[in-house]
């Protein structure tokens, strides 16, 4: 085993420091929401909260859970976040492997890419893109949620330009073996493309799954909220017009700051639990030693 120099130790020990005073300053603020979340409104005015909840309550998630209006817009975020991230999936990985074909292959691919790159830099504006859904006939609907924003195209060029880094080889003898695209979509491409897809996939659910503003404009009911936007009404603009008696009564207890530390953790938690899930996929290179020779 070789030995380390004096010099080499003290650079992995700042290193090492240096890391780990970076990792605090990113988790103790959750770790501050989420004690405030737990702890009493009295405690979090006075400033005695810290990384541990000061009279422990669960006052603030009684405040979110306790109303029929929170379960179901919790249920139309889960739907919101697994029809949306499946259909935008779908349609990325489809225009991804399409555009990242030669112009030899397809014909004014550039000019198709130069569309998509176009509507990143300009959009039609707030009220074009409200009557449009209003005119497709979607308002009101899940779909409104979900259709306008189905391609994303900063997404597209991503997974396009790793399509396009690819061996050209696996392609090629994907053909000659009598594969078509599909097949070579499907067997060569995504099975090997897995680091960008799960980077995509977990932008693309963190995305649904924190929308509150177009909610707020394509929803006439609250019921019909996806769950951002009901608690940003309740807890932003704190509109307490659809709440029953028990709930607003629950709020002599708490306060404006343990409201929002619970929507934060509830907010963060299910990305929390898919992220691990996910992670091993992002520290991959599956692409090396694909082709040899």
């Amino acid at each position: 085993m070789l030995k380390l120099s004096m010099g080499r130790r003290i650079f992995l020990t700042c290193n090492y420091l240096f890391l780990i005073t970076l990792s605090l300053l990113c988790l103790l603020p959750f770790v501050n929401a989420v004690a405030i979340s737990f702890s009493e409104s009295s405690a979090v005015i006075a400033g005695k909260v810290t990384i541990w909840p000061v009279d422990f309550t669960l006052s603030s998630y009684k405040y979110i859970l306790n109303s029929h209006i929170f379960i179901q817009t919790f249920s139309n975020t889960i739907v919101r976040v697994v029809l949306g991230t499946s259909l935008s999936m779908l349609m990325t990985c489809l225009l991804g492997y399409a555009l990242s074909k030669e112009t030899s292959a397809f014909r004014f691919r550039t000019v198709y890419v130069w569309i998509f790159v176009i509507t990143i830099l300009f959009n039609g504006g707030l009220i074009p893109w409200y009557m449009t859904i209003k005119m497709v006939g979607i308002l009101d609907t899940i779909w409104a949620l979900i259709l306008p924003g189905a391609v994303q195209v900063f997404n597209v060029i991503l997974l396009l330009n790793f399509f396009r880094a690819l061996p050209k080889e696996l392609e090629e003898s994907s053909f000659i073996d009598g594969a078509g695209h599909w097949t070579t979509l499907l067997k060569i491409y995504l099975p090997i493309s897995m680091p960008a897809l799960a980077t995509i996939l977990l932008l693309t659910m963190v995305g649904h799954w924190n929308a509150w503003f177009d909610g707020l404009i394509l929803m006439n009911k609250v019921e019909h909220y996806p769950l951002s936007s009901y608690l940003q009404t309740v807890v932003i603009q704190m509109d307490f017009s659809h709440l029953n008696q028990k709930d607003v009564q629950l709020l002599g207890v708490i306060s404006n700051r343990t409201s929002k530390a619970a929507q934060i953790v509830l907010g963060a938690l299910p990305i929390l639990l898919v992220y691990p899930f996910l992670q091993r996929y992002f520290v991959k290179g599956l692409t090396i030693g694909s082709v040899k020779g």
